[in-house]
């Protein structure tokens, strides 16, 4: 029995994310990366944020009387990066926000994917519930990022 959905809802979050086509050539990491490669336009990472000090949280309490099983609630940190060569800090913004809504899309069940809003089966739902926008212009260009969070409830 697992003690918590964590881990195995960061891997399965990874895994719909790195099958989605919307997002081939988006660069998608797990957790945060040693070094910066300026030459990637678009960078995803899961289960790590520069604006959060976790990489998830999670929360649970006894799903009934007798304590033979929990729920939890978790979230996990998320980050969109997007560079650019230029000043143009509207196709920056506009780019941040197409990726966020891929990663949305990639989340919502379908026909073709029925198991994506409960991460395969992992959890009993996951969904984006907040997200920052962070801008900056550097010597190489300009960049937004934004922080978003996905949420999840999972019976354990």
């Amino acid at each position: 029995m697992a003690t918590s959905a964590v881990p195995a809802a960061i891997d399965a979050l990874l895994e719909i994310l790195r099958e989605d086509g919307e997002l081939n050539a988006v660069r998608i990491f797990d957790g945060p990366t040693p070094s910066t490669n300026f030459t990637e336009r678009d960078r995803l990472y899961i289960g790590w944020s520069p604006s959060s000090e976790q990489s998830a949280e999670m929360q649970q309490s006894f799903a009934s009387a007798g304590g033979r099983t929990r729920d939890e609630d978790g979230a996990i940190a998320c980050y969109i990066e997007t560079r650019a060569g230029n000043t143009d800090m509207r196709e920056r913004r506009l780019r941040v926000f197409s990726l966020l809504a891929q990663v949305e899309t990639a989340l919502r069940s379908t026909n073709e994917n029925p198991t994506a809003m409960n991460l395969r089966g992992v959890v009993q739902w996951a969904d984006i519930t907040a997200g920052a926008l962070d801008q900056t212009q550097s010597p190489n260009g300009s960049s937004a990022g934004l922080a978003f969070t996905v949420h999840f409830r999972a019976r354990i």
